[in-house]
């Protein structure tokens, strides 16, 4: 089981030296060690191309020759729990969930009572978009685009179908957000535009969502993923030709990796009734890392059944020891963060995942997974090339 290494080996740390390089901001997180501040503060251009769901171990095992391989220089840790809708907020903000305050696809708002989908920004039942007249995105986290605080000229290359998106929009703040589309092709012709676009320094952030969509489709270790991976990291070498020479210091790294499961180590809390019937309110979070909600009266059936009947599958842990514990960031946490996080938390072994599903919803069907703690989920590449010459 591995912890996000808030003391200097994050993407929250990486975020820190971003910021410290490109705006003289103290996030409040140490930076990176591997990293050299003093070529991060002098690069006319510093690009961070996030590339959904590209584990390091996923990496180093099954493209060991690869440009983006032989180009990594560590490993770090994504946050708690290791998906996209705690990472993503990460990237947007520089902060982890212990500042921001979202703590999975599926968060429970209690100030309106409400389970949302943060991302999409829609209520979990029905799927409903919400308003941000009535209810911004960042009345809910309370942080301060990343972008707004940066010193230098910021770019958003993100597709098209995300660019406009209401929770996009609310944490890209200053930044110049430049939508593509068109593929691989098109994100690093954006990154192109961004770099070129003019003669002060530049911030860009790139983000590549395919890896993510093909490995929950078809598991991280399918034939699909590794034909993309290749196609990746061939149109990577590329754009490097092409933008050697503009003092251009490139850095890749994930929001998380992924671990493939199976039906056999599916958990479904219909099939549990029991279990079900201590909770106040369904699952939370995700399914490699479920927040729940108890009866108080309830508590002791509930350990006890994850105990006697799901041990093999589950770690239990009671919520507030993972944040005394700094699962979710360092310092003062969110003032909703107790409230997002339940009474306790499931931490899945192994490749389990546990699901349960509202009227309207289809029960969970993907292969690759993610948001929990083992090492494949947890530890990200972080590459960098100076393409200074």
């Amino acid at each position: 089981m591995i912890f996000p290494d808030y003391y200097g080996g994050s993407i929250a740390n990486l975020m820190s030296s971003i910021a410290q390089a490109m705006g003289d901001w103290d996030t409040g997180y140490a930076p990176l060690a591997m990293l050299d501040r003093e070529r991060l503060g002098t690069a006319r251009n510093l690009v961070m191309l996030v590339v959904d769901g590209l584990g390091y171990q996923h990496l180093k095992t099954h493209a060991p020759d690869s440009v983006l391989f032989r180009n990594t220089i560590g490993s770090i840790t994504s946050v708690c729990p290791s998906t996209t809708a705690t990472a993503i907020p990460t990237f947007l903000s520089g902060l982890p969930p212990q500042q921001h305050g979202l703590t999975g696809w599926f968060t429970y708002f209690a100030e309106v009572g409400a389970i949302l989908t943060i991302l999409p920004y829609t209520t979990r039942l029905g799927r409903m978009p919400i308003d941000e007249r009535i209810l911004h995105p960042r009345e809910l986290s309370g942080v301060v685009p990343f972008y707004d605080r940066l010193a230098v000229d910021s770019h958003l290359v993100i597709p098209d179908w995300i660019a406009g998106s209401t929770f996009n929009r609310a944490f890209t703040g200053s930044g110049r957000i430049r939508p593509y589309r068109g593929g691989l092709q098109g994100m690093f012709k954006g990154i192109q535009g961004a770099v070129n676009s003019g003669r002060g320094r530049n911030f860009i952030y790139a983000y590549w969502p395919e890896f993510d969509s093909l490995s929950h489709e078809h598991g991280v270790a399918s034939p699909e993923v590794a034909v993309h991976l290749q196609a990746l990291d061939q149109a990577f070498d590329a754009m490097t030709a092409r933008l050697r020479g503009t003092d251009t210091l490139l850095l890749v790294t994930a929001d998380h990796g992924f671990i493939d499961t199976t039906p056999e180590h599916t958990i479904r809390l219909s099939d549990h009734p029991v279990l079900a019937d201590t909770l106040m309110m369904p699952l939370c979070g995700e399914p490699r890392l479920a927040f729940c909600y108890v009866h108080p009266d309830r508590q002791h059936i509930f350990e006890s059944y994850i105990e006697q009947e799901l041990s093999k599958a589950v770690t239990l842990f009671r919520s507030e020891q993972l944040l005394a514990e700094g699962c979710f960031g360092l310092g003062e946490p969110h003032p909703r963060l107790r409230d997002r996080i339940g009474h306790y938390t499931l931490v899945m072994k192994q490749n389990y995942i546990m699901t349960s599903e509202l009227p309207g919803e289809r029960p969970l069907a993907h292969i690759g997974v993610h948001g929990g703690l083992s090492s494949h989920e947890m530890y990200v590449p972080l590459i960098s090339m100076d393409l200074c010459k």
